[in-house]
């Protein structure tokens, strides 16, 4: 036999309940707003007050992460952005000292802040936005100077040149790229592949290699990387189609020292 609960007992019943969830909702907004102040809430909580309000997908990089000292700030919202000055005007970017930057839209969902000089090393950058709150730690100023003309890389690091490398740059017809770029990321190995340059591999300069120790530094696919193959040509001519080729000796050692988001300037 099922007995039910008799209503003044139900009604006893349901005040616990309600009374249990309220307090649930208010420790739950409570350790949101403590991790949103600490940089750990998820992105998509915080709101940026434009018409209509935007959510904010992604903040790279990630809370935590150690960054070099060229390193942009890129914002993704959830949505496309209608008033792109107002989610521009949304982001605080604060460092001691902070460097002059500019805005570049990657796309209609997300913008990047890039400094036209270097971040603090040794120290930290906090960025907000919409209430999202996030901090990285950079590390030393490691800058790589590739001079195509006198087929070199030079690394220095907190201002003192730490290694000059023979390198060869991109040869004529495929030249690499002059001008200021940071690493956007790091690979132990990766695979190269001429077709996606427009060499078909039948071509006599078409290519499907595994490369190491490869740092990438544009969106086209220019890297920095380990190239055994040119290491007679390294120092006294360009061969490349378009990467900075070093020994795999000096590829290694310029992996170990450099964190995403450090400068590689490329001089003619």
């Amino acid at each position: 036999m099922v007995c039910a609960p008799s209503p003044r007992r139900l009604l006893v019943e349901v005040d616990r309940l309600t009374t249990v969830c309220r307090t649930a909702a208010r420790v739950v907004a409570a350790a949101v707003a403590l991790l949103a102040v600490g940089g750990q809430a998820n992105p998509s909580l915080a709101a940026v007050t434009t018409t209509p309000p935007l959510s904010v997908a992604s903040v790279q990089p990630a809370p935590g992460e150690v960054v070099g000292v060229a390193q942009p700030i890129a914002i993704t919202f959830t949505q496309p952005v209608a008033d792109r000055a107002a989610a521009e005007r949304a982001l605080t970017i604060t460092a001691s000292p902070r460097p002059s930057g500019q805005v570049e839209w990657l796309n209609d969902n997300t913008f990047q802040w890039k400094p036209t000089g270097f971040w603090p090393a040794h120290s930290h950058i906090t960025v907000t936005l919409g209430g999202f709150k996030t901090d990285n730690p950079t590390g030393a100023a490691v800058v790589g100077v590739a001079n195509i003309s006198a087929h070199t890389f030079t690394v220095s690091i907190d201002g003192q040149v730490a290694r000059v490398m023979p390198a060869s740059m991109g040869k004529p017809s495929r030249p690499t790229p002059v001008g200021s770029y940071s690493v956007v990321e790091k690979d132990r190995s990766v695979e190269m592949d001429s077709r996606t340059i427009g060499i078909p591999l039948s071509s006599p300069e078409g290519y499907d290699i595994i490369a190491q120790y490869a740092e990438r530094i544009t969106s086209s696919g220019v890297y920095v990387h380990s190239a055994p193959w040119s290491v007679d040509s390294q120092g006294n001519a360009n061969v490349s189609h378009g990467c900075i080729n070093l020994s795999p000796d000096n590829a290694a050692w310029y992996y170990d020292v450099v964190h995403v988001g450090d400068a590689v300037i490329v001089q003619p």
